[in-house]
């Protein structure tokens, strides 16, 4: 697209992307749909969670067998000895059952996020222009990126981090209730609950702490050793009670020695995962709002959407007609005022005039990049409002003032025009556009990188690749969107005979500052704060001598001071 093809009378930025204040977690539900693809591979990763938990809750359990078995005057080495075999089958399983979980799991989440991330990337190419000229450069592949991973790091940390260790709570409280009594039950969660809530609480400090990093750097660091501190104290105080409470039940005979270690295992094994709660609890917090800006991109509406009937264009001749066509970009801004006008099929109509007088907006609107405010354009007689966008533009083929070419092959950039075309095809469309003869004398033909944006090539090379891509998509109706006004004048002079022999047999639409571009067109219309102030061919308007003729006088002015 050209610079003034794309540069639209806009609006400010618009924020109807950004993310709320506080991230929420209404976004983990999104996921879900995504992840249920797999439905198999979930339910068999959650089974081996449960595995893996249930084998880890049960080491402590055969550690206490162990030592209650030992702890006898003449212990039997056959007891346990089965305890401790089974005391390593169990560790064996808790870690392998781990493993093959994010093995069986990894193909949900990168399925996952391909399905999410192609979404966001289809539904961004159905949005209207005006959305892409508010974003910031780079914002939407930021958006798109980050949303992506922060997906796969929320599912991490909430199927994987978080959902066992609550399971292995209530299994633990569950146990130490049923097989001691429920002081040990009360203590574990109470001890459990002060230790989230400390971390939760001081980490929210420490991370709207380190959002004026350069500023606050002394308070976050007290802000983290406040959290080691507290989770310390806790953790201390919760293996204290309890201990205490299991010495004193070996000590009056109500619990043996495998017991208290049981215990004492249990609590250990419990906080060792709970250890990372403020580091994953910030960043859930970032995954949820990186995936909320994703997302947000999903909820962005169409401004232009086809009818529910709209139906393929039907490109008989080409004709099109503009007919009391009125456009603002902003309410309060009209750009274009019942312009009329009609471009015969396989003539050339050509728009003039300064610049914001409305020409390009004609481009734009064609393309239907916009809908008209009131009345029509028609293609054949068919209103493109009752089209589909596909067959519309897939009908319209733009050589724009700046070129966009990526970072590839040269066949590939001209490929791009027609993706299936054969490499005949292809190279009969460069021979066209007088460019074959340049790539296969560079060193690698036609396999010659171009670069980013097409910057090991001249401005002139560029505008042939330009038109080599439209003569290869071969479409019924051209527009020239300021095609040679970033060339030099010689260079202009050498392109312009190509583009005016392609505009020939087609219907064109030529939008131009540089006059001498458009004495060869059919009709020209010259226009002034969104008005057609006037109309004809080039010799009628110099008749006239009105404001084409003096346009004309000062460009012929300022080519010849050029030249001198």
């Amino acid at each position: 697209m050209s610079a003034s093809f794309e540069s639209a009378h806009s609006s400010p930025a618009s924020p109807a992307a950004a993310p709320p204040e506080e991230p929420t977690l209404r976004s983990i539900g999104r996921l879900f749909p995504y992840l249920w693809e797999f439905r198999g591979r979930v339910l068999i990763a959650l089974a081996l969670l449960i595995g893996a938990k249930l084998a880890s809750v049960a080491v402590p359990l055969v550690l206490k067998e162990i030592i209650d078995a030992l702890d006898k005057p003449r212990p039997e080495l056959v007891l346990p000895l089965a305890f401790i075999l089974g005391y390593g089958v169990l560790r064996f399983a808790s870690t392998t059952f781990a493993d093959l979980r994010d093995v069986i799991f990894a193909k949900v989440t990168q399925r996952a996020m391909r399905r999410i991330s192609m979404a966001v990337f289809k539904h961004l190419h159905a949005l209207s222009l005006r959305f892409h000229l508010e974003r910031q450069t780079g914002g939407i592949t930021r958006d798109i990126e980050r949303g992506s991973k922060a997906m796969s790091s929320l599912v991490g940390y909430l199927l994987f981090r978080i959902t066992p260790t609550v399971l292995e709570i209530l299994l633990v409280a569950g146990i130490l209730f049923v097989k001691l009594d429920w002081v040990f039950g009360v203590l574990t969660l109470v001890t459990l609950a002060a230790y989230i809530g400390f971390t939760v609480t001081i980490t929210t400090r420490y991370d709207s702490s380190l959002i004026e990093w350069e500023a606050m750097a002394l308070k976050s660091q007290r802000s983290l050793g406040y959290l080691n501190a507290a989770q310390a104290g806790v953790i201390a105080i919760g293996v204290t009670l309890m201990v205490l409470r299991a010495a004193d039940g070996v000590v009056h005979g109500t619990l043996t020695l495998g017991d208290l270690v049981m215990v004492n295992a249990f609590l250990l094994q419990m906080f060792q995962p709970l250890s990372f709660l403020g580091v994953m609890y910030r960043q859930i917090k970032e995954s949820i709002t990186d995936v909320e800006r994703m997302f947000a991109l999903l909820n962005r509406p169409r401004e232009v959407e086809d009818a529910p009937d709209a139906r393929a264009l039907d490109v008989v001749a080409g004709k099109v007609k503009f007919e009391q066509v009125n456009f603002a970009y902003n309410p309060d801004r009209p750009i274009l005022h019942d312009v009329s006008f009609t471009i015969p099929a396989g003539k050339t109509v050509a728009a003039v005039g300064s610049s914001g007088a409305g020409k390009s907006t004609l481009a734009r609107l064609l393309f239907r990049f916009y809908d008209v405010g009131s009345g029509s354009i028609t293609i054949d007689g068919q209103d493109i409002r009752r089209v589909t966008q596909d067959s519309l533009r897939a009908a319209i083929g733009v050589v724009p003032q700046d070129t966009v070419l990526f970072n590839d092959s040269i066949y590939y950039n001209i490929a791009y025009g027609r993706p299936d075309a054969t490499r005949e095809e292809v190279i009969e469309a460069a021979r066209a556009a007088h460019i074959l003869h340049f790539i296969e004398g560079l060193p690698q033909g036609w396999d010659s990188i171009v670069g980013e944006r097409g910057l090991k090539l001249s401005g002139g090379e560029k505008q042939r690749v330009a038109i080599a891509r439209t003569l290869l998509k071969n479409p019924a109706i051209l527009i020239l969107d300021e095609a040679t006004s970033a060339l030099d004048t010689k260079t202009e002079k050498a392109i312009q005979g190509e583009l005016l022999e392609i505009a020939k047999s087609r219907t064109s639409l030529i939008i131009a500052h540089r006059l001498s571009t458009v004495v060869e067109a059919d009709e020209i219309l010259v226009m002034e704060g969104g008005y057609i102030v006037e109309r004809g061919r080039h010799p009628e308007l110099l008749a006239k001598n009105g404001m084409y003729a003096h346009m004309w006088a000062l460009q012929q002015q300022a080519e010849e001071r050029g030249g001198q």
